[in-house]
């Protein structure tokens, strides 16, 4: 199990280009204030150039016949980036909050869950999850994780995402888990806790072959990713119901259903590695296993996944 390399071409760089700036920037300091005043001038005047040469090149295209060429333009991560900075995205927030979502709602619903967009209030977007959210607090965790992943990339302008219960399931006292707590185990793992979930580029993974289970070690986390059919699963490399290792783990033809399951190695425990890695084993109690599903999703172009740095049912 061999760790991802962290230097990427392509997509990586450009992805990581605000940060070089930054630094750059913060090194000119050293010249004194001066010296930093000119640089951050010089920085200005090549965006406001380039802010000028998008907006004619636009124009341009919306002045064409086919409407689908700025569609085309916009569906690009690399060129949609562009035009939210310098203001020139021709879809408003809710067409890019909208569509953000229909881009993760493939990944959600392989993990039994759904995201509907109710409504956006100012810079909050309100929301209403269903299917694995009713039930399974890491599938929860995970899915969120993903979701508030694709908003923020799409609609920078969003300051806060609100996850509304619906009043049904209130009234029927249901144990759905409350949608602002969840939120909050997310945010209680975000960067500023120093140590939560942290998106790292993993394009190694789309090398694996239908049926195939790898095992990856991703910024010290040893991570489970199975291929089935044309989609991609990761997990934790934890059994829960032995408490060990996952290796050498492969997948089988269930009895019943068409999915292919997971079976450890070790205890033979199964687990359904498209549906949230929900365990398959009857439990005396009642109770049911889950594997920790990581986000593995597609961001500008580049498979990556969202590693944390404790298991995602732990308590926060």
């Amino acid at each position: 199990m061999a760790d991802r390399p962290e230097e990427l071409q392509g997509d990586a760089q450009w992805r990581s280009a605000g940060d070089r700036i930054q630094t750059l920037l913060d090194a000119t300091a050293a010249g004194g204030e001066a010296a930093r005043d000119r640089a951050e001038q010089l920085v200005r005047e090549v965006v406001e150039l380039y802010g000028a040469g998008l907006s004619r090149i636009l124009a341009t295209v919306g002045d064409q016949a086919d409407p689908r060429i700025v569609d085309r333009l916009v569906a690009d991560d690399l060129v949609a980036s562009l035009l939210l900075v310098h203001g020139l995205h021709p879809h408003d927030v809710r067409r890019r909050v909208s569509d953000a979502l229909d881009r993760v709602r493939p990944y959600l619903g392989s993990h039994g869950g759904d995201v509907h967009l109710l409504d956006i209030v100012g810079d909050t977007v309100q929301l209403q999850f269903a299917g694995s959210c009713k039930s399974c607090p890491s599938s929860a965790v995970t899915l969120e994780l993903a979701v508030e992943d694709a908003i923020r990339a799409a609609a920078p302008e969003v300051s806060s995402i609100e996850l509304v219960t619906p009043e049904a399931e209130i009234a029927q006292g249901s144990t759905v888990i409350p949608a602002e707590s969840l939120l909050a185990q997310v945010h209680s793992r975000g960067p500023s806790n120093g140590g939560g979930s942290a998106w790292h580029q993993v394009p190694d993974l789309a090398d694996l072959a239908p049926g195939e289970v790898g095992g990856f070690s991703v910024a010290g986390v040893v991570v489970l990713a199975c291929r089935v059919g044309d989609e991609l699963y990761a997990y934790r490399d934890h059994c829960p119901a032995c408490d060990g290792s996952l290796a050498g783990a492969a997948l089988h033809r269930p009895v019943v259903g068409n999915d292919p399951v997971l079976r450890c190695p070790r205890c033979h425990a199964h687990f359904d590695v498209v549906h949230a890695g929900a365990g398959l084993d009857d439990l005396a109690n009642g109770a049911q296993r889950h594997l920790d599903p990581i986000p593995l999703l597609r961001r500008e172009g580049v498979l990556s996944l969202a590693v944390p740095a404790e298991p995602m049912g732990a308590p926060a």
